[in-house]
């Protein structure tokens, strides 16, 4: 929700008695600067809204000027004292109608949502939007252009909240450009529309720990749990992409323990369908069942770090996490467990492991991903349909220069198992990224700029594979 809560995927509630984020303790953004906004934004308004109370008197006072010629100087007096009487009385910590309407306006500033929430606090809406525009070029190794990509890579609309009680939170977010409605086949010979991400209710009995019911990310690797709007690079990367967990429907739990100054910790737990994200209907028994543990040995990471790619707050105490993680697929029908094509014969266990570190300070930041695949017998026939095994390494660094220039360096391995070589057709794939990033307001407004090499070992499948690849992009979040 982030979880994420910069512009991320983290859900952002404010002047509520129980402050939550799926995937972060509540006293974490109770102390979190995002509260200032929220928590200082009637009194910033009081002075505004006198201004424009006395602006109204006064244009009222201006048309009446002849009328006021004619009448007698205990007259003027009188009205005086009623003008000041009135200023006084919007003055008076609001206690006039209106002030009371001006005060209750949505709550608007970029990267944290347009904010509803009525008199009573009987429920809280925040509504948010983000788009990525993307132009990417890929050269072959005579640098001969071998394709363009010119699109929204992704346009979302996402509404975060609680309703009856600050312990029942909500989190929804649709997608709406061609890569994030891409049909997901539902196994009946038809597919499923794909415009739903997020679509989650939360019981938050305590600041320590929550339930949900819904759609949302599985807790597997944390490449995946941070937004894609909150990433240094144009996108994740080749291990992700591979290896990476997905969307699913089902049953959440996350505990949450410590602070920002002392050992901390946190445990998530899932049990979904294992088929992934608006899969619908499986007709066959098995779930997935994800378990995840992070620990955070000089506390946690201010401003929702750990769901956020690059050192963007300036931490000023070296944070660092690590965390493991691990999925049970039962009966999976998918090649890549929750995502990827379906098989044409009988399902598969897959079980996917993860391994997360994370050092961020002043500025720096250095992350290492591992994770990886295995299944028994990965090939199912020779006609081509199988399982990717093996497991891949992410390293990546970066440090951001006065709080606007980010340079980051990225590497990425994968390394497939002896039986799905001959299907992916190399030994090991590497690609090497350097990016470079300019925030104008964090993750919410940012341009970025990254180039790609790629080296694939023992190649035996398209020896032509393109070796560049040059993309752009503009980040734009609500």
């Amino acid at each position: 929700m982030q979880n994420g809560i910069h512009n991320s995927d983290s859900l952002h509630f404010s002047k509520i008695p129980l402050y939550f984020v799926p995937g972060q303790p509540a006293h974490d953004i109770q102390k979190s600067d995002n509260q200032f906004c929220m928590k200082t934004t009637a009194c910033f308004m009081r002075p505004y809204a006198a201004l424009v109370i006395i602006c109204i008197a006064m244009s009222a006072a201006s048309l009446k000027t002849d009328a006021a010629e004619k009448r007698s100087p205990s007259e003027k007096a009188a009205g005086l004292d009623n003008f000041q009487t009135f200023v006084e009385d919007s003055l008076d910590n609001g206690r006039t109608d209106i002030m009371e309407r001006l005060l209750n306006l949505p709550n608007i500033e970029v990267g944290k949502g347009v904010t509803f929430r009525p008199k009573n606090n009987s429920y809280e809406m925040t509504l948010r939007f983000r788009m990525q525009n993307m132009i990417g070029l890929s050269f072959s190794r005579n640098m001969n252009l071998t394709s363009t990509d010119a699109q929204i890579k992704r346009l979302r609309l996402r509404f975060d909240g609680y309703i009856f009680s600050p312990k029942i939170v909500y989190s929804i977010q649709l997608g709406f450009s061609s890569y994030d409605t891409e049909p997901v086949p539902n196994g009946e010979g038809g597919v499923n529309m794909n415009l739903i991400r997020d679509a989650i209710v939360y019981y938050v009995p305590s600041p320590k720990w929550n339930i949900g019911f819904g759609q949302t990310k599985i807790k597997a690797n944390r490449a995946r749990v941070n937004s894609s709007s909150a990433l240094q690079f144009v996108d994740r990367s080749i291990v992700n992409s591979e290896f990476g967990g997905d969307r699913d429907f089902g049953f959440f739990a996350e505990y949450n323990y410590g602070d920002f100054d002392s050992f901390a910790l946190a445990a998530k737990a899932s049990v979904t369908l294992g088929e992934g994200r608006n899969f619908n209907t499986s007709d066959v028994d098995g779930f997935a069942y994800t378990g995840r543990l992070e620990l955070y040995p000089f506390g946690r990471f201010h401003a929702n770090g750990e769901l956020l790619e690059g050192d963007v707050y300036g931490e000023q105490q070296v944070k660092m996490m690590l965390a493991g993680a691990y999925t049970f697929n039962n009966n999976a029908k998918r090649t890549q467990g929750m995502k990827g094509g379906l098989f044409t014969g009988d399902t598969k266990n897959i079980g996917s492991y993860y391994a997360d570190f994370i050092l961020k300070y002043k500025g720096f930041a250095f992350v290492t991903d591992y994770m990886g695949r295995h299944t028994p017998q990965p090939v199912i026939d020779e006609s081509g349909e199988f399982v990717y095994t093996g497991n891949g390494l992410n390293i990546q660094t970066s440090y951001l220069f006065d709080g606007k220039w980010e340079v980051a360096l990225r590497n990425s391995t994968m390394f497939p198992d002896a039986e799905a070589r001959p299907f992916v057709g190399y030994r090991t794939w590497n690609q090497s990224t350097i990016g470079v990033t300019r925030y104008l307001i964090g993750h919410s407004l940012k341009f970025q700029l990254d180039l790609s090499y790629n080296h694939r070992s023992e190649v035996t499948v398209n020896p032509d594979y393109d070796r560049w690849m040059l993309r752009f992009q503009v980040e734009l979040g609500l």
